[in-house]
């Protein structure tokens, strides 16, 4: 076992001199071969070796000042990435990047975290502006200082792009144009200076052969390239993320650039509160971003007339004025993230093929705009808070027939109102076309309406209503004159047995066989007969009613002559309201001959439901059956009646 850790401990001897020896000999030598390494890696003879890399070489001062005060990020035979640039190794920078002049592979640098003063920083653009480099890019320029006017020679070289990202300048007075001088007359195509707190950037000094420019996220302002015709080849320009505010200086500051296709202008303050100044927008400007800004509804008073994409997504337009703008080229046309509240027609926008309306407040949009826009091909119109309403499933059914157009659908449509239907995908909604259809429901509810006075009408006649409202107002107004000029005797007594109605056909019957045989047998039992107790000069009605509420009972002699009688009609419809406002058994019904269904009226159908819930009595023709009915009826109608005026039975007849 000690045999063993002794041959591990020797072995790990072995290779730490063996790293220590590899290390010191790396330190002493690698000043003197950098650069015959670096051309190791990057072949001139242009022979396809395989791409290589360098190793990660770290700043490290105690062991020796040859050391490389940088770190290598990446190489290859076209990139180079390096890291950690001070004013301390700009010079082994300088005379590495000597190194790759034109006609070398490298074509791409990238310099991170990059500390060093004005006149350091502009030796390692002259170096790369002579070099094989193309594409330089420099992250994160800090502490630099000491800016003052420089000449660069910008002849002779192959650069095409410098893009330059988070730079700080840490000195409080210098003189701005010789800052911006150097990058205003750069003679490449393009240009970024971006996250930098930059302020101000100088027109060239000449025809500038810029096709891009980007100056996002800094604290430019409207004074940027104001009668500025230098850049007539800028194609690109971006300034997005930086402090503009005027729509109309915007529009000037394009005015002289001859070849500008795209300008993004999102993220800013703009707003356009002038409309009597006229917007002068460059004539080749086919793509304009200004969303994420302040612009309202007359921002379409301030729009390139040649526009063909447009994008106005987050501003506080509110609709769209018809008539307001002609943008007959505009074919893409982003609102979303606005507060339209419907959507907009295609007046001025003929040649429209797609539209974004996305999160607006749109709750039913209208059901034309597929009509009046027939040319989009696509329509973004999710996340609006819809109203499930007619007008919405007009919009959804004309959307169908125009071939799907809706981006989205189903999954993104949804109803907002009302709460009783919201989280309804539009799909899963419908309506019948009566709820929907104004002209078919008025017309509808009308022919019900006419139906139903119709089967009013007929019933009314059919059941004599008019009669019956009629004889109800001849017993109310009764009662109440009754109540009115004579209120004692409301406090009714019975003074008769019974009240007999009959036909005037029936009058024999009733006199020779009736009457005798009721008020001249056994008991007392007066009757009340129209011929003899009808007061003189009081209304034929007022007369029966008056009857027929002193009477016990009210006989009805019924027969075929009965139901063709008006005044038995009255007589029965009265004693049957009191039969109900009472709720008494009053009515006693004698049926002296079979009277046939079908020749009573419709009127009668209380009569026919009297027969055929009540029991009556029916006139035996044998007669010794007589003895029997008339013992019946006496017994029905008799009672004992106060004698109020002292008269008896005899002597009332």
């Amino acid at each position: 076992m000690t045999g063993k850790m002794g041959s591990l401990r020797n072995f790990f001897l072995y290779k730490c001199l063996f790293a220590l020896t590899f290390w010191n000999h790396v330190s002493l030598s690698v000043e003197n071969e950098l650069f015959t390494s670096v051309s190791n890696y990057f072949p001139e003879d242009g022979s396809d070796k395989k791409v290589k890399s360098l190793p990660l070489l770290y700043t490290n001062n105690h062991q020796s000042k040859a050391n490389f005060d940088w770190v290598v990020i990446q190489n290859t035979t076209e990139s180079l990435s390096l890291s950690e640039i001070t004013n301390d190794n700009v010079k082994k920078l300088i005379a590495l990047l000597s190194n790759f002049r034109q006609g070398s592979r490298l074509q791409n640098l990238t310099l991170t975290n990059v500390s060093v003063d004005w006149d350091f920083l502009i030796k390692i653009f002259q170096t790369v502006w002579h070099s094989s480099i193309e594409y330089f890019n420099v992250n994160s320029v800090t502490q630099l200082s000491a800016i003052k006017g420089y000449y660069f020679d910008y002849s002779g070289t192959s650069m095409k792009a410098l893009t330059m990202k988070k730079v700080l300048i840490t000195d409080l007075y210098f003189t701005q144009d010789d800052l911006y001088k150097i990058f205003a007359d750069m003679n490449i195509a393009a240009l970024t200076i971006a996250e930098s707190e930059m302020i101000h950037m100088l027109c060239p000094s000449s025809d500038s052969p810029f096709r891009y420019l980007n100056f996002s996220k800094n604290d430019l302002t409207d004074l940027l390239f104001q009668k500025c015709d230098k850049l007539i080849k800028l194609e690109t320009l971006n300034l997005q993320k930086n402090k503009f505010e005027s729509l109309s200086k915007v529009s000037f500051m394009t005015s002289r650039m001859k070849s500008l296709k795209y300008l993004d202008m999102s993220n800013n303050l703009l707003s356009h509160d002038a409309p009597d100044v006229q917007c002068q927008w460059s004539k080749s400007l086919s793509e304009l971003d200004l969303s994420s800004n302040q612009l309202t509804e007359s921002v379409f008073e301030c729009v390139p007339v040649n526009i063909k994409k447009l994008d106005l997504q987050n501003n506080q337009i509110t609709s769209v004025p018809k008539g307001m703008a002609e943008l007959k080229s505009l074919k893409e046309l982003n609102l979303a993230s606005n507060r339209l509240a419907d959507l907009p027609g295609c007046g001025g926008f003929t040649s429209l093929e797609f539209l974004n309306i996305e999160m607006n407040l749109i709750l039913t949009p209208s059901a034309d705009f597929f009509q009046s826009c027939p040319r989009v091909r696509e329509l973004q119109a999710r996340h609006n808070p819809f109203k499930c309403s007619c007008e919405l499933q007009d919009f959804i059914r004309l959307e169908r027939q125009s071939g799907g157009k809706l981006f989205g659908w189903p999954s993104a449509y949804v109803c907002e109102y009302p709460e009783d239907l919201r989280g309804t995908q539009l799909k899963d909604f419908h309506l019948t076309e009566l709820a929907c259809n104004t002209t078919l429901l008025l017309v509808t509810a009308l022919l019900l309406t006419l139906v139903l006075v119709a089967v009013v009408a007929f019933l009314c006649i059919y059941l004599d209503v008019p009669w019956y409202v009629r004889m109800t107002w001849q017993w109310t107004q009764t009662k109440r004159r009754a109540w009115h000029h004579h209120p004692e005797e409301q406090e009714r007594v019975l003074q008769f047995h019974a009240f007999i109605s009959y036909s005037e056909r029936d009058s024999l019957w009733v006199k020779n066989e009736l009457i005798p045989n009721l008020e001249k047998g056994e008991g007392c039992v007066q009757l009340c007969q129209h011929e003899r107790n009808f007061v003189p000069g009081k209304s034929i009605v007022e007369n029966i009613i008056n009857c027929i509420e002193k009477s016990y009972k009210s006989i009805f002699v019924l027969s075929p002559n009965f139901v063709q009688s008006e005044w038995c009609h009255y007589e029965l419809y009265f004693a049957h309201h009191k039969l109900f406002s009472e709720n008494s058994n009053s009515l006693i019904l004698i049926l002296l001959e079979p009277i046939p269904p079908y020749i009573i009226p419709a009127r009668y159908h209380k009569l026919k439901a009297l027969m055929a819930k009540q029991t009556y009595l029916e006139w035996p023709k044998e007669r010794s059956k007589h003895a029997l009915f008339w013992a019946n009826l006496r017994a029905a109608v008799s009672i004992n009646l106060p004698m109020a005026d002292g008269n008896s039975c005899g002597e009332m007849h």
